[in-house]
């Protein structure tokens, strides 16, 4: 019988997550499970019995380049600028039941300063700063935690950490989670943190606050990835701003999500409601979203087609009280594309993809976006939620269509790059509202990660 090495009974390195605080190194320990390989330095400092600290680190430097920026409308539509990011962390762990966290972000651009806005450029701060109690009993493990801290869920389109831009999205407050072989449950309040660009001076957002129930149910039995989320937030703002006007709000959001793989196939299948009120008036609003794809895992080139599908309410009557316009609360950067110019509000979107694994760590996406308005009495928003353009007098449904290209290259765990581009060409409702430009992006991406 072959005798088993040590490399063998060594569980592999964890994945690298977005938010870091998700790795686990204590595993090592253990010196058994150490390998010597390179990316174990400095991941588990053991400083006395079950007491470690893990360092690590991001560094991401970013080029863009946007040529008619929202149109031609935007302050500066023309400009060409980097973004540079580093985000050291460390992290405390103390046995089973204690850890700290920390996270700085030391971030820069050189974006022209009627353009820059607080995705792009947040100064010297700090990302993240918590602390776990975790407890464990026979039904399952009771994590409390508070602080500031980076949250994502699910598909992200409603929580996200807006990895894509230069500026993670944190937020400051509390959370309990617990954690069962199957189930996990997270009730949290929070406030989002308001990025400010002079060094250490990010503060948690007064006006608004969330907080919510979120619990993931993982099928037993089968490949890991599917389930079915169920959730019910709740933001409060004080000043909240849609093409119908501005005032306080209070909306309730509740949804079902149901996601898996199998058989080459992936889906993830999501449907919303919203109910609150808007400046004294009723709010009623829903979403539906879809996107599934399949993988040729036998073909060359191992292509997966893809197909997103969305439907998203806007607001019936500008003149009426009520509203309808889906909020978007807290979602990802570039939720359509690269270009990065239209946000789920008031939509109805297509979105086939086509990517390529092309060998040795390189991969080829492209894809093209169609987009129309759900209600032609409501704008197009933003991915902030912003108004891009007033529905104005305009009677004309279709907004445009983009294309997009990404070519990528993983050369390690550690090791990343990426080249995209994208074009946007407006349809009937933009040039009835004003300028009218093909948009041009470009944008160049190292990143490396320890």
């Amino acid at each position: 019988m072959p005798a088993i090495s040590r490399a063998d009974q060594t569980p592999p390195l964890p994945s690298i997550d977005p938010w870091r605080y998700t790795e686990d190194y204590r595993y090592l320990d253990d010196p058994a499970h150490r390998t010597g390989a390179w990316g174990e330095r400095g991941k588990w400092l053991r400083l006395g019995s079950g007491v470690g600290l893990t360092l690590g680190a991001e560094v991401r430097a970013r080029y863009e380049h946007y040529q008619n920026n929202e149109f031609g409308a935007a302050a500066v539509p023309d400009e060409g600028y980097a973004l540079y990011r580093f985000l050291p962390y460390a992290d405390l762990k103390a046995g089973r039941h204690f850890r700290a966290f920390t996270q700085l972000a030391l971030t820069q651009t050189n974006r022209d300063a009627a353009s820059v806005g607080p995705p792009d450029d947040t100064g010297n701060d700090v990302l993240q700063a918590f602390a776990d109690i975790s407890l464990s009993g026979s039904g399952g493990d009771l994590t409390l935690r508070a602080g500031r801290q980076v949250m994502a869920y699910g598909s992200e389109r409603l929580i996200s950490a807006r990895y894509g831009p230069n500026v993670l999205r944190a937020f400051d407050g509390g959370m309990a989670s617990w954690q069962a072989s199957a189930l996990r449950v997270d009730a949290f309040l929070v406030r989002p943190v308001r990025n400010d660009p002079d060094d250490f001076h990010d503060r948690a957002d007064r006006d608004r606050k969330l907080g919510g129930l979120y619990a993931t149910w993982s099928e037993p039995g089968v490949q890991a990835g599917t389930g079915l989320d169920a959730y019910l937030l709740n933001l409060s703002s004080s000043a909240a701003r849609y093409n119908q006007g501005a005032g306080p709000e209070s909306r309730n959001t509740a949804g079902l999500r149901y996601f898996g793989e199998r058989a080459g196939w992936d889906w993830d299948l999501e449907g919303v409601y919203q109910y609150g009120d808007f400046a004294g008036a009723p709010v009623r609003a829903w979403s539906l979203a879809s996107h599934a794809g399949y993988t040729f895992a036998s073909v060359p080139l191992r292509p997966r087609l893809s197909l997103k599908a969305n439907v998203i309410s806007g607001d019936r009557n500008p003149d009426d009280a009520s509203l309808q316009t889906f909020n978007v609360l807290f979602p990802q950067g570039k939720y359509f594309g690269e270009a990065g110019q239209i946000g789920p509000s008031n939509l109805i979107n297509l979105h086939p993809a086509l990517t390529l694994d092309l060998g040795s760590g390189w991969s080829l996406g492209a894809a093209a976006v169609f987009y129309w308005r759900q209600s032609l009495q409501d704008g197009v928003y933003g991915v902030a939620g912003n108004v891009l353009r007033p529905a104005g007098g305009s009677r004309a449904r279709y907004i445009g269509a983009q294309a997009d290209a990404v070519l990528g290259w993983t050369v390690s765990r550690h090791l990343s790059f990426e080249a995209a581009y994208s074009v946007f060409r407006p349809g009937s409702f933009i040039r009835d509202t004003g300028r009218a430009d093909t948009l041009h992006f470009f944008g160049l991406e190292a990143l490396w990660r320890y």
